[in-house]
């Protein structure tokens, strides 16, 4: 898919400016080395920096997975993609997904040409995880560390060990060609086919944004957002939903709340998340919005797009 996995420096003595989605996927498997006994089979599905990750790309990318599970002789599938948009991508595909063979996702926080470049590692043991029996959901392995789709988050901007599952934990790690399980395997969901056939016949998704709740918030940003006039003065379609990203425990700030209920009013859907990394909301009786449940702000998103999309 692109990313920085496949992305080239002007220097190897310095990494930081590169541009990200410039060698193919054959490349990156050309002096790959791994203890798992499985071959490999690869395909260029998009070339981009996965901040720019839209529609027409996960279309594509979903498409080429269901593909390639349906073949009785594929044991897994391995991505590589860029580190921004990562989290979103793995949920997405789980959710429509819900694959009971392992589909892991792998990246890397350094380009290719870097003199310590960690996206062979990753991409090694992406493999590894792959190939492993019994294994099964999306998946993400980075830093020797294999998390689940649900809880994976990037939590920093530079370090090799950018991702964390919170408080959910770990599914494993990856130690010298093998991995050692900590808990269960993504479960898979209950069959996603007719959203899985809307999103793919989609022209475009639902309109939704994310607002955060902070100190001194003002209720006339989410006016803006939810007002027509606003949407098609910049020809984009009217927002559907908002998602909350709530301080602390999902609590708002007094001047959003107004402007929520007046959202909610004329039919905008509202969701809570957190802006914080870790831990979880959980829906309380009374609610007046919506708790996406066990989300982050990102993925309670697509969670009301793929919802409104039907």
């Amino acid at each position: 898919m692109g990313g920085t996995i496949a992305g080239l420096a002007a220097s190897a003595a310095d990494s930081r400016d590169y541009v990200a989605a410039q060698l193919l996927v054959s490349d990156l498997l050309a002096g790959l080395t791994t203890q798992a006994s499985c071959v490999l089979l690869s395909e260029q599905v998009a070339q981009i920096d996965s901040k720019d990750m839209d529609l027409a790309v996960w279309q594509k990318l979903l498409q080429r997975c269901v593909h390639w599970l349906a073949q009785a002789d594929v044991q897994g599938l391995v991505i590589t993609h860029g580190t921004d948009t990562l989290e979103e991508t793995a949920f997405l595909l789980q959710t429509l997904l819900a694959p009971r063979k392992p589909v892991v996702l792998t990246c890397a926080m350094r380009p290719a040409n870097a003199a310590d470049a960690d996206g062979p590692r990753n991409l090694r043991d992406a493999v590894v995880v792959a190939a492993t029996a019994g294994a099964q959901g999306v998946l993400a392995v980075c830093a020797g560390r294999v998390l689940g789709a649900q809880d994976v988050q990037k939590v920093h901007s530079s370090r090799l060990d950018a991702f964390s599952s919170g408080e959910a934990g770990d599914i494993g790690r990856v130690h010298q060609g093998r991995v050692d399980r900590q808990r269960d395997w993504p479960a898979p969901n209950a069959s996603q086919t007719a959203l899985l056939d809307a999103l793919l016949a989609a022209p475009a998704l639902p309109r939704v944004e994310i607002l955060l709740s902070h100190a001194a918030a003002c209720g006339a940003t989410v006016d803006a957002l939810a007002d027509p006039a606003v949407a098609a003065r910049h020809g984009a379609p009217p927002v559907r939903g908002l998602v909350l990203a709530g301080t602390g425990g999902g609590t708002v700030h007094h001047e959003l709340v107004a402007a929520l209920r007046r959202a909610q009013a004329a039919g905008v859907r509202v969701l809570r998340s957190t802006r914080c990394a870790d831990g979880f909301l959980q829906p309380r009786p009374g609610d007046e919005f919506p708790v996406a449940a066990g989300l982050s702000p990102v993925k309670a998103r697509l969670a009301l797009m793929l919802e409104l999309l039907c």
